[in-house]
C-alpha cells in the first residue's frame, strides 16, 4: 500500500525565501519612514492603504501593473531559453509605435481595427526579440549586448518615425489622436480599465500553459537549464531558443500596443519605456513561475500607487519604493540568503534516510 507522502515546508523555499525578502524590505523601508518622517504612522498608512481607499487608486494598481505583467510574460519565457535577452523594451516600444501608426493611417471597422494593430505590433515584436540571437549565430557578439543596443536603436527608430510622419501640427508633443474605432472600450465606468484587461488575462493563461503543460515549454526549461543534456536528448535548442525569442517578443509588442491604444488618446512616449527593468523584477520575484507573475507585478505596482498617494499626503518622496525595490532583488539575488536553513533541513532529512535505510537493511538480515 502507497503511503501519502509526508508534507515538507522546504519543497516551497524559494517562494518562502522571497516572501521574507520582500518582508524584511518593507520593515527597512518602515523604520527608514520612522526615522525621516514627521507622522510616520500617517505615512505607513497611506503607503500600505492608500490604494484599497477610493475605487479608483485600486483600479490605478491594475492600470499600472499591466505593462510589467505583459513584460514579464515576455521575459519568463525568453529568459528560461538560458539567453539573457532584454530586449523586450524595443519590442514594447514599436509595439505602441506600430499601433499608432495603424490606429491613424489604416481606416477599418470597429473590432477588425484593434484587432490588426494588436497583432501587428505584436509580430513585429517577436521580430525585435529575435534579432540578438540571430546577430549572435553570425557573429558571436553577446546577445545581452546586442539587446541593450536594440532597445536605443529601435527607441529613437520608433521616435523618429512619430517625429516624421504621425505629429499633429499644434500642441505638445505628440502624434495626432486616435480615431475611436482604433481605442480600446472602457471595461468599467468611472476607471481607466480598458478591454486590453481581457486580452491580458488569456495572455496569462497561454503562457502558462504553453511554459508548464506542452512539450516546447518543457524543451525552453531543459534547453536553458542543461543545453548539453538538451542536444543529447534530441532537442533543436537553436530552433526552441529562437521560438521562445520571438513568442516572448510577441507579449512585449502586443502589452505596448494595448498599454498606447488602451491607455491614451495619443502618443505621448518621448523618452525610453525601460520596462524591461520591472519586468526582471517581476520574473524574479516571481522565481520564474508564470503563474505568480500577476501577483507579484500587482505588489509592485501596488506599492509604486501608495507611494504616490503618500507623496501627496506627508512630506516624503515616492521614490522610497525603488530603495524598497533594491533591497528585495539583493536579498532575492543573494544565493545565500536564507541557505543555511537549507542546507540543515537536507542534512536532517539525508539522515533520517540513511538511519532508515539502515533499519531496513537490518531487517532483512
Amino acid at each position: 500500500m502507497n503511503k501519502k507522502k509526508k508534507f515538507d515546508i522546504m519543497n516551497y523555499f524559494n517562494v518562502i525565501r522571497i516572501v521574507i525578502a520582500m518582508a524584511i524590505a518593507l520593515l527597512i523601508v518602515f523604520a527608514i519612514i520612522f526615522f525621516v518622517s514627521e507622522d510616520p504612522v500617517f505615512a505607513i498608512q497611506k503607503l500600505m492603504l492608500g490604494p484599497l481607499q477610493t475605487k479608483r487608486s485600486f483600479f490605478n494598481v491594475i492600470e499600472r501593473a499591466v505593462p510589467l505583467i505583459f513584460t514579464g510574460l515576455s521575459l519568463n519565457i525568453v529568459l528560461r531559453s538560458g539567453v539573457f535577452n532584454i530586449a523586450a523594451d524595443g519590442a514594447f516600444y514599436m509595439g505602441a509605435v506600430i499601433a499608432t501608426a495603424i490606429a491613424i493611417r489604416v481606416p477599418l471597422p470597429n473590432i477588425l481595427h484593434q484587432f490588426v494593430l494588436i497583432v501587428a505590433a505584436a509580430i513585429a515584436g517577436g521580430f525585435i526579440s529575435m534579432l540578438p540571437v540571430l546577430i549572435n549565430k553570425y557573429t558571436k557578439v553577446d546577445p545581452t549586448v546586442l539587446s541593450i543596443m536594440f532597445n536605443s536603436i529601435f527607441y529613437y527608430l520608433g521616435l523618429s518615425i512619430i517625429s516624421a510622419f504621425f505629429l499633429e501640427g499644434s500642441g505638445s508633443w505628440g502624434s495626432a489622436k486616435f480615431p475611436a474605432d482604433a481605442k480600446l472600450g472602457n471595461l468599467i465606468k468611472g476607471t481607466s480599465m480598458n478591454y486590453g484587461f481581457l486580452i491580458l488575462i488569456a495572455s496569462i493563461i497561454f503562457v502558462v500553459i504553453l511554459m508548464e503543460k506542452t512539450s516546447f515549454g518543457y524543451k525552453v526549461r531543459v534547453t536553458g537549464i542543461n543545453p548539453a543534456f538538451a542536444k543529447t536528448a534530441g532537442i533543436k535548442t537553436g530552433k526552441i531558443i529562437l521560438g521562445a525569442q520571438f513568442i516572448g517578443g510577441i507579449f512585449a509588442g502586443m502589452g505596448g500596443a494595448i498599454e498606447m491604444v488602451g491607455m491614451y488618446k495619443r502618443f505621448y512616449w518621448q523618452s525610453p519605456v525601460n520596462y524591461v527593468w520591472d519586468g526582471l523584477l517581476v520574473h524574479m520575484l516571481a522565481n520564474q513561475n508564470p503563474v505568480f507573475i500577476p501577483l507579484t507585478a500587482f505588489f509592485i505596482a501596488y506599492l509604486r500607487i501608495g507611494a504616490e498617494i503618500m507623496s501627496r499626503a506627508t512630506d516624503l518622496d515616492p521614490e522610497v519604493v525603488t530603495f524598497l525595490q533594491g533591497i528585495i532583488i539583493l536579498l532575492v539575488a543573494s544565493e545565500r540568503f536564507l541557505y543555511k536553513f537549507k542546507q540543515k533541513h537536507e542534512q536532517k532529512l539525508a539522515l533520517e534516510q540513511a538511519e532508515l535505510a539502515s533499519a531496513q537493511e537490518g531487517g532483512n538480515a
